[in-house]
This record gives structure tokens, C-alpha cells and sequence, in this order.
């Protein structure tokens, strides 16, 4: 394993504005993304606000940010108006609204208008062909495969991935993103399957130090970790005499 080798490109997924500065001082991230859960567990309440403070302190790379309204037409302009807040502005669209009702027709109209769009909570094969087909060919996008939320149903997520990347070609200027990882390992099966993207929250990018570490001294550190946080703890068992 060797991160160097990566052509996956490592974006940062969450929404505390220290966290987003600290990983945006790393080179080897590309790009950011959020959502509203995230921002409301980091405490945000002006959505607008936020974004600006984001955007001023990553200027230099992509930063998507997510409509929230149900209605096709207010996500529209949702998107138009977040669209407006920078260049390098992803707009995240939902695959359906909370009716289960696909929102290819905002998809489609905001491709065509140059908006760089960010599909979010896909997690089918049919929802990836249906977004593909709805893409601007000129307009750069993004489709993001909720890849671990598929693995907490005990399904693989690999072929599902591995697929995705081949419906996408038709459309060259999409990138596929492997959404809501779990561990660093799948950060080599997305370079393996060929996505374009991960985006992982800061523990687990934080991990990328961890990649070829001798599993003999990452033994002995657990080891030891274990009777230290033992010590501390002042943890005792009275010994049984010998019969």
C-alpha cells in the first residue's frame, strides 16, 4: 500500500469550520464536502453564512453544498442561488425528495445551465443510469454512492462501484464519489474499482498515517496502551491463593 500510488482523489466530508481549515492545509485533499446533518452537529445555524467563511478559507478547491428544500421548484432555486456563491461551488441535489419522486428534471435543468451538480444519497444502479442520462455531456458533475450505507445492509459494495464507474462513461466529465466510508481500507477499494473520488470525515483521513505501519509494533503499542489506560484507571484484582 502506498497513498502516493492513489489516483483516487481524497476529499474531506464534514461541516466544523476548524476541521475543514486544518484538512484544507493538507495537499493531498482535493476537494470537501458537506451536508446538513453534519452541519447541524457542528452547530450551524446560517447556512449562508457558513458557506461564505468556507469559501473564503478554501478558495482553491471544489466545496459542495446541499439544497434542502422537498420541492422541485424551491430546490431549483436553491441550487441556482448556491451555485452563485463561488466557482469552485459543488451543489448537492438529492436522488429523490422525500416523496420518493426522482428530481432528474432539476438535475437535468441545472446541468444544462452549468451548474456543477454533486447527486447525493445514491445507492442503486438504476438511480446511477438515471442520473447519468439526465447530465449535461459538458458540464462537469458529481454522482455520490452512499458506498458504506450499502455495506451496513450486508451487501458488497464493490460491484455496485465497479458498475457505476462503467455507466458513467458515458458521460466523461462526471466523477463517481464513494460516499460514507467506514475504514481507511475503503479508500484502496475505491482507487481499486476505479472511482474518481472518496470522501471520508477527519478520523478516518487522519488514519492515512497509519498505511504500511509495521503490524508488530502496532501490536506492541496496543499492548501497551492497554496496560497504561489499565494503571491510570487503577484497575486490581485480588489473587486467588494457590490450593
Amino acid at each position: 500500500m502506498d497513498i502516493k500510488q492513489l489516483k483516487v482523489k481524497l476529499f474531506a466530508d464534514g461541516a466544523d469550520l476548524a476541521g475543514m481549515k486544518e484538512m484544507a492545509a493538507d495537499p493531498k485533499i482535493k476537494g470537501f464536502t458537506t451536508n446538513p446533518t453534519l452541519m447541524r452537529k457542528a452547530g450551524i445555524v446560517d447556512y449562508k453564512a457558513f458557506a461564505a467563511d468556507v469559501l473564503k478559507a478554501i478558495p482553491d478547491r471544489p466545496v459542495s453544498f446541499e439544497v434542502f428544500a422537498d420541492d422541485f421548484a424551491q430546490m431549483e432555486a436553491q441550487g441556482l442561488e448556491i451555485a452563485s456563491w463561488g466557482k469552485n461551488v459543488n451543489v448537492k441535489i438529492p436522488v429523490t425528495n422525500t416523496r420518493k419522486e426522482f428530481a432528474g428534471g432539476v438535475i437535468e435543468r441545472l446541468s444544462k445551465a452549468g451548474v456543477m451538480v454533486n447527486v447525493t444519497a445514491v445507492m442503486t444502479l438504476d438511480q446511477v443510469e438515471r442520473i447519468t442520462e439526465r447530465l449535461d455531456a459538458r458540464t462537469p458533475a458529481i454522482i455520490s454512492v452512499f458506498a458504506g450505507r450499502i455495506a451496513d445492509t450486508g451487501r458488497d459494495p464493490m460491484p455496485i462501484m465497479a458498475k457505476s464507474v462503467q455507466i458513467m462513461k458515458a458521460k466523461p466529465k462526471a466523477e463517481l464519489i464513494w460516499a460514507s466510508p467506514r475504514e481507511l481500507l475503503n479508500v484502496f477499494q475505491a482507487d481499486a474499482v476505479g472511482c474518481h473520488i472518496i470522501t471520508a470525515t477527519n478520523d478516518i483521513l487522519k488514519k492515512l498515517s497509519l498505511v504500511g505501519k509495521d503490524l508488530d509494533k502496532y501490536s506492541l503499542e496496543t499492548v501497551e496502551m492497554f496496560y497504561k489506560d489499565a494503571k491510570a484507571a487503577g484497575f486490581s484484582i485480588a489473587a486467588r491463593k494457590a490450593a
